[in-house]
């Protein structure tokens, strides 16, 4: 589609994605981010094989490798850190492309560096919130200055909503549409340096549905230890403020909760205590809408399918959204029809995965484990049968897109 433009509204994983691949496509591409100087904020961020893919196709796939850890395995365990079930994971499952654990700041001014020298730091302009946007032959933007409170206006042909769970684009579609879903869930999460667990590169869950860990390495440090990721979940009455990312919480309410976590693989109140920052978010998500597509302005990321972050799906689909939405782009010259055609291929299984992540997605095997042997067990076959195992996690990964020949075997959504 020859000279068209478009305004990305967000520069988070979702937005960065979609400037990098319109770039690439080449799509002239400015990227508005309501925060004036972005920080490596945020712990880590799982990215799955088929993200992978998009992101090395855009040459990233060094950086990626230099930066996150190649995570080779999973492992599922109940609330004693026995093991439920365990996969291969990235190029030991078969992928052609690694799954890579990776601090989420890092990624994220990974892909800002690879923005500003591709497209010109001139079209990343950072410190002007979207207040407003008309349609008409083209969108007409508004954004005010944080700082200085001054109004911004720009305009294009393709207006694309990639902020967040927050979305200001997305309000204006659905005004009436209120806060997030709190799923009665509290996070408290944290990276640190530690010795690693198991062989370096696992990804293990332990638990149940109201009470679980996730512990992950994101980076080698030095001396020979990881920089670990560790996320601690559970139910709760109350209702919490506005999720955010900085809000910190004291290490004595985490351990009050999860102070006995101790297995023979892991020692979960030893990474509790030699944290040096503990951060506290609700678990939210959003239902799913009926359209992400009006006219010249559409939705991406977790403005579109804000999910509960299980399965490591919410990054990863958000750079799935950025290079669909190019491809859409490239097939017509009418932008409201390519727009149309983004939205009925991605819309449907993204509302799918919302309402699976609810259900606990393919750590539902946990939950049965849980109903099932509360005491723990001698052999998980007594538990859980294999095939049933199987179907759990196998059918999560089909509706994901994340089966081994899917990602493997599909053309590229964008040539380059």
């Amino acid at each position: 589609m020859k000279n068209l433009e478009v305004i990305v509204a967000g520069g988070g994983i979702g937005g960065l994605s979609l400037a990098l691949s319109l770039h690439q496509a080449g799509i002239a591409v400015r990227v508005y981010e309501a925060v004036r100087d972005p920080l490596p904020l945020g712990v880590g961020i799982n990215l799955q094989p088929t993200a992978v893919r998009e992101l090395t196709e855009l040459g990233l796939g060094n950086a990626l490798a230099e930066t996150g850890i190649a995570t080779r395995r999973l492992n599922l365990c109940n609330k004693f850190g026995q093991l439920i079930h365990a996969e291969r994971r990235g190029l030991d499952a078969g992928y052609r492309w690694p799954q890579y654990s990776i601090h989420r700041g890092a990624l994220q001014l990974l892909l800002l560096r690879a923005v500003r020298d591709r497209i010109g730091n001139e079209n990343v302009r950072t410190g002007l919130r979207l207040t407003g946007f008309a349609q008409g032959r083209r969108v007409k933007v508004r954004f005010i200055d944080r700082q200085s409170g001054s109004e911004h206006r720009d305009e294009a042909d393709v207006l694309v909503g990639a902020d967040g769970i927050h979305s200001a684009v997305r309000h204006r579609l659905y005004p009436a549409e209120g806060a997030p879903r709190f799923a009665r869930q509290m996070l408290w999460r944290a990276a640190v340096e530690a010795e690693p667990f198991l062989d370096g590169q696992t990804m293990a869950i332990a638990g149940h549905f109201h009470q679980r860990i996730i512990v992950y390495p994101i980076g080698k440090t030095r001396g020979g230890k990881a920089l670990i990721n560790w996320i601690c979940q559970k139910t709760v009455s109350h209702q919490p403020p506005r999720e955010d990312w900085n809000r910190r919480v004291a290490k004595e309410d985490v351990l009050a909760a999860f102070g006995g976590w101790k297995f023979s693989w892991l020692n979960l109140p030893a990474l509790i205590e030699q944290s040096p920052d503990i951060y506290e978010f609700p678990l939210v998500d959003r239902d799913p809408v009926a359209a992400w597509s009006f006219g010249k302005v559409t939705l991406l990321g977790d403005a579109a399918h804000p999910m509960q972050p299980v399965g490591g799906q919410a990054g990863s689909q958000a750079i799935l959204d950025a290079r669909m939405l190019t491809r859409a782009l490239l097939q017509t010259d009418d932008v409201a029809i390519a727009l149309q055609r983004y939205d009925l291929e991605r819309r449907p299984p993204m509302n799918d995965i919302i309402e699976r992540n609810r259900n606990f997605g393919p750590e539902a095997a946990m939950q049965l484990a849980e109903e099932r042997a509360p005491q723990g067990f001698a052999c998980i076959d007594d538990v859980i049968s294999r095939h049933e195992l199987d179907t759990v996690v196998a059918s999560f990964a089909r509706a994901a897109g994340l089966d081994v020949d899917t990602v493997n075997l599909r053309p590229s959504y964008v040539m380059r």
